[in-house]
């Protein structure tokens, strides 16, 4: 990943005489934060005061912490620079462990600063005292608990360069109360040393070799793009080997958007619910180059059976996960953007002929072919979820910024909706956090405020976080948000439909039968447009009449049908090779 604008080096300004919570403030003027999305409370109240006066930083009010987090996400997501959340200590720091996690596992950069209780008064059980530090260990990066006020700039400046660097994660900084209030001598450091922590490797001139063999001898290989391709800025440089070799291509739910989901070459996006021809890219191929994937279990299925013929060559900026799941025959460790311009001048030089992979396209082609995407209009008469989000991508056009929940509609918008351009899909992948939508597209749309954002969500994480509309009405941020109103928790409901023989426990959420809650009043009272669909004829219009409002927040209720299932699928720990294109319909690759 490039490091951000706000970690260059400064000149060291003389010490100046100022509290804690004023050094918090200036240190994020001087790592040029834009915006902090936070919620007020005693701890860390003396933030607040220097921040009221700040000109540079803008302080975003959400209703709840969590939407502080997933806002933060939003926003480094959409730019790339690290995404800042703040809250006070016990049940404000604790309410951001969700997007603090969920922020680590799809390696966003944030920086999470908490309140703490005085030093005097930790360990004392005192009130809204929490060990957020100990809390929060497993689920990010690093965090640090300041002990000292002049640590202050030191720590921020660590804070952002390790949340940025290397593979970009979630950092905590927690302050206690005195240390914010007790003077200082501010001093900006010029530059960020930690000892211990490695600067990325350059990817080893070895392995490149090793892998540039595999490439030229590979007569049916498939380039495996995580997201660390779009972290590393890296798609203009996969497009170039992608086509220098002329390999197909799949798109991991994190990397839509890396390779153009119009080119030739892209299968789509593989795994538990990714298209059949990607899937069966992986199976049947004979080389894997894997850059910036990890190797998950939505995308592998049962490990064991997974591309039982493949070589891997494995790109990844962090060791650890090199090898964690499938081994590595060419392990290359390093940043993807250098690492892919590197085998690409390694493949041109080299004087052996590639292999003619023209039989391998057209297996794959024929597999496109024999299972497209593709949805059937619902029995029930309702209108389709698939037809709405599909309706929404279209009129919106490649340049916006789609938001998902998670669940069914996530699926539908990552297969129905086209994507182009890199940094124009965001999703909560590695968690599967209900309730990231709304927040984190509200993240997105103060982040890219020329930019288009809908939030594709569900009823049900629609409720979790919905508070979150109020926060964007004030704010004035017009995000727009598409919701698919099944009254269900639809991707519960669809394994108990396959897997559970209908017997729907616990699922039905009464959005359809009783209204409860009615969406477009709930809109209303949270300052936004709102908009009702229930007919497949409407659809286009209400869609436009959304996209013509830019002044405040629109949410469109989709009634739609229950009915419609997320295809195709890979049940949870069975081979790849058990793909259902649709129910009862099964490929067999080999027959292809």
């Amino acid at each position: 990943m490039q490091v951000t604008a706000a970690l260059q080096p400064r000149r060291v300004r003389s010490p100046e005489s100022m509290t804690g919570a004023q050094a918090v403030v200036r240190a994020l003027e001087e790592l040029d934060v834009e915006c902090v999305f936070g919620m007020p409370g005693g701890a860390i109240l003396p933030v607040y005061d220097p921040l009221y006066e700040s000109t540079r930083v803008r302080h975003v009010l959400v209703r709840h912490e969590q939407g502080a987090g997933h806002a933060a996400t939003g926003y480094a997501q959409a730019t790339g620079r690290v995404g800042v959340c703040m809250a006070t200590s016990g049940p404000g720091a604790t309410n951001l462990i969700t997007p603090l996690a969920d922020a680590q596992m799809d390696s966003v950069p944030v920086v999470a600063i908490t309140g703490q209780v005085g030093r005097g008064l930790i360990g004392t059980d005192a009130f809204q005292e929490v060990d957020i530090c100990g809390v929060t260990m497993p689920i990010t990066k690093h965090n640090f608990l300041v002990t000292s006020v002049d640590d202050i700039p030191r720590i921020l400046a660590e804070a952002f360069h390790i949340a940025s660097s290397g593979r970009p994660g979630a950092v905590l900084v927690d302050i206690p109360k005195d240390i914010l209030q007790a003077t200082t001598a501010f001093s900006w450091q010029q530059e960020v040393a930690l000892p211990g922590y490695r600067k990325v490797p350059k990817p080893h001139t070895k392995q490149l070799g090793a892998a540039t063999n595999l490439i030229v001898e590979a007569v049916a290989p498939v380039l495996y793009v995580g997201g660390g391709v779009i972290k590393a800025d890296a798609s203009a440089e996969l497009m170039e080997l992608a086509q220098l070799i002329g390999i197909p291509v799949v798109t991991t739910l994190m990397a839509r958007g890396a390779f153009p989901d119009s080119h030739e070459l892209h299968y789509g996006m593989p795994g538990m619910h990714g298209t059949v021809a990607a899937v069966a890219a992986l199976q049947k191929c004979d080389l894997i180059i894997a850059l910036g994937a990890r190797f998950d279990d939505r995308v592998t299925g049962r490990i064991d059976s997974f591309a039982p013929n493949a070589k891997i060559i494995h790109v990844d900026i962090d060791p650890a996960e090199i090898s964690k799941n499938r081994y590595a025959d060419v392990p290359i460790v390093g940043d993807c953007k250098r690492a892919v311009s590197a085998l690409i001048e390694l493949v041109k030089k080299d004087s052996r002929p590639l292999a003619d992979l023209a039989n391998w396209r057209s297996y794959l082609d024929n597999i496109r072919a024999r299972y497209p995407l593709n949805y059937s209009r619902p029995s029930d008469g309702m209108l389709s979820p698939e037809y709405v989000i599909e309706a929404v991508g279209r009129a919106a056009g490649t340049d916006a910024v789609f938001v998902s929940g998670v669940g069914q509609h996530q699926m539908w918008a990552a297969h129905f909706i086209q994507y182009e351009n890199p940094r124009t899909w965001v999703n909560s992948g590695g968690l599967g956090t209900m309730g990231f939508a709304i927040p984190a597209a509200l993240g997105v749309k103060i982040g890219a405020p020329e930019r288009e954002v809908w939030a594709i969500d569900g009823d049900g994480c629609f409720q979790m976080t919905y508070q979150e509309l109020a926060t964007a009405a004030i704010e004035r941020v017009p995000v727009k948000i598409a919701l698919i109103n099944n009254g269900k928790l639809g991707m519960v409901r669809q394994l108990q439909t396959l897997f559970y023989k209908e017997k729907y426990a616990s699922v039905d959420l009464s959005a359809h039968t009783q209204r409860i809650p009615d969406f477009v009043k709930l809109a209303e009272a949270h300052g936004c447009v709102a908009l009702r669909c229930e007919r497949e004829e409407d659809v286009a219009d209400v869609v436009a009449q959304a996209r013509a409002i830019n002044d405040r927040p629109v949410v469109i209720d989709f009634v739609v049908s229950a009915e419609s299932l997320v295809w195709p699928m890979v049940a949870a720990g069975t081979s790849n090779d058990e793909i259902m294109a649709a129910r009862n319909v099964r490929p067999f690759f080999d027959d292809e």
